[in-house]
């Protein structure tokens, strides 16, 4: 009966390692940077998906929406501009903001 149990237990700790060795598609994929393109690129990267966390240079970046209808209901659009390769500010799009809840404007 424990023999039992052993095979078994070493076949699901096969499996596991297994599935670890995959390596999954979202962490392989980078996140892409505003800084590698040009405004007009950056612009129709985001009107093609609608809405997009863009790199905007070193370790920041933020979610970008091409319009409110990518937002939450109760948030609202606020104009966003970021750096790419051709211009220090570029219209990207939008950022989606919960309204009066920026008391030092810092959004």
């Amino acid at each position: 009966m424990f023999a039992h149990r052993r095979k078994l237990g070493s076949s699901a700790l096969v499996a596991t390692l297994a599935l670890a060795a995959v390596p999954a598609p979202a962490l392989a994929q980078g996140r892409p940077s505003t800084l590698d393109m040009t405004c007009g690129q950056a612009r129709g990267f985001l009107a093609a998906r609608g809405a997009a966390v863009l790199g905007t240079g070193g370790y920041t970046y933020d979610r970008f929406v091409r319009d409110r209808s990518f937002c939450e209901p109760t948030q609202v659009t606020r104009s966003a501009f970021v750096p790419t390769r051709d211009t220090p500010e570029c219209l990207v799009g939008y950022r989606c903001i919960e309204p009066g809840r920026n008391w030092f404007d810092d959004e």
